[in-house]
């Protein structure tokens, strides 16, 4: 029988970009801010979002940031990189390009601590066993995250699976995200589509589209998700969304997922991180359109103790909330979760230390 899980509770600064990219934050400020408010010990950065020349990055920086994390006693969990095989104007990049490419960035996460790589769907199977010798040389976990319109029973994930158990090397993982199992439409989204003018039919209609995509199921093929995406172009064009069409669709059928939370169980043992992805938090305490305690009973009762980024991608649209009080809500509800499942989140930085060498729980 698998021992309960005890997460790690933690925060990627994507959920503050609104701030940051308002000025309201120096990077500096925005990481003594999440240590002061307890959104920690967990620390995500976006590494071409929250580094100046990424990945060329000045070795005073890493001095800075490593003197910044002592300061604030913050536990570096993961850094997201990016795996942009669409650099080029002509051309996609070749395999050996996009190896090249994510040697540097996973060369930084060394440098600055971080014991995880966020990766990309741009890599496959073969990219990543290319990056395997890599990461041992580095010392570090990559996880390919698993995002929303992709799906653990997605073709191209169940495939980066099977080569992962061929290699059984426990420096190549996943990095689930919870926006690939929504069950509502964000109703902040809907109000901001209701403030801009837009008609009821319309909100309606975007509602109805989600919910019969939804009775599909998660999209097992890209044409698939094409009709989907073009269903809501054409409605949204019909009521008049003009330029606003394409962000629509992109929202409806790219960012809320339709895998049922169940789906993640073949994957979490492959978890080296998690993006706990969430859009809202209501009067309740709940996130209506992800279904955080029952992903978290899922979690806790597969034995995962990694960390978990709270990540709201509520600020694209929503900019009336405090993002740190959205992101403390969602934290409250993780933590009530893990407690109602027998176990609890950690939030000891000592404690989380230890476990974020741990890929999914396991020795490496």
């Amino acid at each position: 029988m698998t021992a309960p899980g005890t997460p790690v509770q933690g925060v990627t600064l994507y959920s503050f970009t609104r701030a940051f990219h308002g000025r309201r934050y120096t990077f500096e400020e925005l990481v003594r801010e999440v240590a002061r408010r307890g959104l920690g010990p967990g620390l995500e950065l976006v590494g071409f979002q929250s580094i100046k020349g990424f990945p060329d990055v000045d070795p005073g920086f890493v001095t800075r940031f490593r003197s910044l994390i002592d300061e604030t006693g913050l536990v570096p969990t993961c850094l997201s990189a990016n795996a942009d095989a669409g650099l080029r104007r002509d051309r996609m990049l070749t395999d050996d390009e996009l190896v090249d490419y994510m040697r540097p960035q996973i060369a930084v996460a060394r440098e600055l601590g971080f014991p995880v790589v966020r990766v990309q769907i741009s890599l496959t199977p073969d990219d990543m066993e290319r990056l395997l010798p890599v990461a041992e040389q580095y010392g570090v976990r990559l996880g390919l995250e698993i995002h929303s319109h992709q799906h653990p029973r997605h073709p191209r994930i169940q495939a980066l699976l099977e080569r992962y158990e061929k290699l059984g090397s426990p420096l190549l993982g996943f990095v689930p995200d919870w926006g690939a199992s929504l069950r509502a439409v964000p109703s902040t989204l809907l109000r901001k589509y209701r403030e801009a003018g837009y008609d009821e039919d319309l909100l309606t209609g975007l509602e109805e589209l989600w919910r019969e995509h939804h009775a599909e199921g998660p999209p097992m093929t890209e044409p698939q998700h094409g009709r989907w995406f073009g269903q809501v172009v054409e409605l949204a064009h019909r009521h008049g969304a003009g330029d606003r069409a394409i962000e629509m669709a992109v929202n409806i059928t790219g960012l809320f997922g339709h895998a049922p939370a169940s789906d993640w169980a073949d994957v979490l043992p492959w978890a080296v991180h998690t993006h706990g992805k969430f859009y809202e938090i209501d009067a309740d305490g709940d996130e209506p359109s992800v279904p955080v305690r029952e992903l978290i009973g899922l979690w806790v009762g597969s034995g995962y103790s990694g960390a978990i980024s709270s990540e709201w991608e509520g600020f694209h649209w929503n900019d009336w909330d405090d993002p740190f009080e959205v992101v403390a809500g969602e934290q409250a509800l993780i933590r009530a979760s893990a407690a109602a499942s027998g176990s609890r989140v950690i939030v000891d930085p000592a404690e989380a230390r230890r476990l974020v060498g741990l890929p999914g729980g396991r020795n490496i």
